[in-house]
């Protein structure tokens, strides 16, 4: 007996009930290969152009997918209770990390702002870390505490508030925005009224609103946005350009490798306006393909997160589907013209090292959280669960 019982557990944490959510590791490699496909094409004419090699972003991209697979193959193996003790270490390395950025030679400027950290030979971006370290804390704080009042939520926002500031300093305000709202989210899942939720928005919003009007970038983009016809040879160009693409590609597209717009007249194709060059070269029947495998796989994420058995879990599966939701909903927003311009990528999607491992990660410990909850999928071929179903 004693012997049966240590197997089944791991450092004192539950065993799992089953393997992970096939349902929601189907949409991901989905998403995933899609994603590989519309860099290869987005980004041939960039490779060829810089290092005579029509698939160096496609090669750099699947570098990163191995090694955002090896890291979300971890996480799925380690309980995600186990994560609890890194709430507080993860806050303070971001910390560390963001005051980097601004204040260190190890920074990298890219065309006027400083994102990214060069740590020897690798490059990393913090706000990305940020991510997914500021949904860890909220969540095993939330659980631990069990927030009721707004007295209770004065901690995690004394905490928060730093992060926020310092990537806005970058700037970076479409990740301010979806760390932002990210924490709102998780706070609003507690037993906090919803009259406080709708006291702070113009409690931040107005002091936001006058430093976006004070920073003549920012203000004027949002002119562009507003009418990027009359700005096209300027800040409207980006926005006019993504809807030439769309007008371009129709309901069918013109043809996927055909796109004209990534010969240099629509910016940042392979990256945060890939969505653009998908609705040329797939047209309309490309892009409702896509976002319907995003619902399917946030929509399988938050019911990960609804059927988990503990706080602690069902935290951490709601903020990171919410993260990852949040960023997608901003980015399809501003590449359609529903938003003003941020330099925001598309999960799974877009070209990016520190954001790919990351979001990687992130489906590691959602998957890793769908093996301890009560959830409908069927058994995956490739892995054995008789060992699990025969102990429990």
């Amino acid at each position: 007996m004693p012997k049966k019982q240590s197997k089944k557990t791991f450092l004192n944490f539950p065993k799992p009930k089953h393997e992970v959510d096939f349902y929601l590791l189907f949409s991901v490699l989905a998403i995933l290969a899609f994603g590989m496909i519309m860099v290869l094409t987005a980004g041939s004419v960039r490779g060829y152009s810089a290092t005579q090699n029509s698939f160096h972003y496609a090669i750099q991209q699947g570098k990163w997918v191995i090694l955002g697979g090896i890291g979300a193959f971890i996480m799925t193996r380690i309980p995600y209770h186990f994560l609890k003790k890194f709430a507080g270490i993860g806050i303070v390395i971001t910390y560390i990390l963001l005051f980097l950025v601004l204040s260190s030679d190890m920074a990298i400027e890219s065309q006027g702002v400083a994102r990214w950290l060069n740590i020897g030979p690798i490059g990393i971006q913090p706000s990305e870390i940020a991510k997914l370290t500021l949904v860890l804390f909220l969540a095993n704080y939330c659980a631990q505490y069990f927030v009721k009042s707004i007295k209770d939520v004065i901690l995690p926002v004394i905490v928060v508030l730093p992060i926020l500031a310092l990537v806005y300093k970058q700037p970076d305000l479409g990740t301010t925005m979806v760390l932002l709202l990210t924490t709102a989210a998780i706070l609003w899942q507690t037993g906090v009224a919803t009259g406080w939720f709708l006291l702070a928005i113009p409690v931040l919003g107005v002091p936001l609103a006058y430093l976006v009007y004070n920073t003549p970038y920012q203000w004027n983009r949002i002119l562009a946005w507003l009418d990027p016809w009359q700005y096209y040879s300027g800040l409207g160009y980006q926005i006019v350009n993504a809807e030439i693409a769309f007008g371009s590609g129709g309901i069918f597209g013109v043809g996927l490798g055909r796109s004209m717009q990534k010969f240099g007249y629509l910016p940042e194709t392979y990256t945060d306006m890939i969505f653009a060059l998908v609705g040329e070269e797939l047209g309309l029947i490309g892009t409702l393909l896509l976002i319907c495998l995003f619902v399917f796989c946030y929509g399988r994420g938050f019911y990960i997160a609804r059927q988990c058995s503990d706080f602690f879990g069902r935290f951490l599966a709601f903020g990171l589907t919410f993260s990852l939701a949040i960023q997608t909903a901003i980015n399809l927003s501003v590449v359609t013209g529903v938003l003003p311009v941020t330099g925001i990528t598309l999960p799974l999607i877009s070209y990016g090292g520190s954001s790919l491992i990351i979001t990687l990660m992130e489906i590691g410990i959602l998957l890793n959280i769908s093996r301890y909850c009560k959830i409908s999928s069927p058994k995956l071929p490739f892995f054995s669960t008789r060992q699990i179903e025969g102990e429990t």
